[in-house]
């Protein structure tokens, strides 16, 4: 059986808030995670703001250190490495933040942001390191004259190319994506995303996909996870959950999503109430305050995440007592 390239083991994260009467109350932003990503595979992570998408990504790259769990990369435990031993494993694991302004030192030259991670490698000859950056820009779309251009001086969807180059340069295996289109205007995110799926075509990449977009999730994962209050509702693969969601939440979050034809019947799932404070979340399922087929089973107990099998032997897993 093949050893997945990333397999993350009962993950939690926990930011500590106050001390209410010398008790300390902690968010649970990432609570008792269980995945596993083979090479080659696009998983989009899926959830309202807040519900910790984020979080993990930034936990897997160990941006945040865990409270508990593992996380193995290539069967390899990694989950208590300091920095020095992150520091190669950081040219294998990358990141594409939301804000391409925000992550581009606004000071330096695109070469200099984009050669950055060949300087911190330290393998590679002056001549080398601006051989490579040509031939990443030039893989993004860009051409040798926007090596001395100052980010100020880019179009939002030209600073997320030089972003993406900057993240691609070392060769990576793993990319995480975070929000990478959602700061882009419309009409720049399709183009943004194809390059995204043409590299991951050309260069055999593992993305993990973080949106709110359920649409552009659609267009570009292979699996879809579906997250709320830290942790995993629903995760299938695309065809699956897109054509037969089994969580309530997974449901509510699709008919949202517009559709062309004003006429196309979709079965339409409007949520009572306000997401609880990840401070005092529910007792029983996170998602029984707002679900429509909230029964006091659900409101006492906590449904875990279950694998099940479909008629077709496809499997996926859901965290739900009334997904049948």
């Amino acid at each position: 059986m093949e050893t997945p390239l990333l397999e993350i083991r009962d993950v939690k994260k926990y930011f500590p808030v106050k001390k209410v009467h010398g008790k300390e109350i902690t968010v649970k932003a990432v609570d008792s995670i269980n995945l596993k990503i083979n090479q080659g595979e696009i998983v989009g992570l899926v959830g309202e703001s807040g519900c910790g998408k984020s979080t993990l990504g930034k936990s897997i790259l160990k941006l945040h250190e865990i409270t508990g769990g593992q996380i193995l990369f290539h069967g390899e435990d990694i989950t208590n490495y300091n920095e020095r031993q992150m520091r190669p494993l950081r040219e294998k694991i990358q990141i594409i933040f939301q804000d391409p302004y925000a992550s581009l030192n606004p000071k330096k030259k695109i070469v200099q942001s984009v050669m950055a991670p060949l300087d911190v490698a330290g393998k590679y000859t002056k001549e080398e390191k601006l051989e490579k950056v040509r031939k990443i820009l030039r893989e993004v779309g860009l051409s040798d004259k926007y090596l001395e251009k100052y980010p100020h001086e880019m179009s939002g969807g030209q600073r997320q190319r030089v972003v993406i180059a900057r993240a691609l340069i070392n060769d990576p295996e793993l990319v995480i994506c975070d929000e990478p289109v959602s700061a882009l205007d419309v009409s720049v995110r399709s183009q943004v995303l194809n390059l995204l799926k043409d590299l991951h075509k050309e260069r055999n990449l593992t993305y993990i996909f973080i949106s709110h977009d359920l649409s552009v999730v659609e267009y570009l994962c292979d699996k879809v996870a579906v997250m709320y209050l830290g942790r995993i509702m629903e995760y299938a693969g695309k065809r699956e959950l897109y054509g037969k969601p089994l969580h309530p939440y997974t449901k509510a979050l699709l008919s949202a999503i517009p559709v062309p034809d004003i006429h196309a019947k979709r079965d339409e799932v409007i949520l009572q109430g306000e997401l609880p404070s990840p401070l005092n979340p529910p007792a029983g399922c996170l998602f029984s305050t707002r679900c429509p087929m909230a029964t006091e089973k659900c409101r006492q107990s906590r449904p875990e995440l279950t694998e099940i099998t479909g008629d077709d032997g496809t499997k996926r897993s859901v965290a739900c007592f009334l997904y049948q």
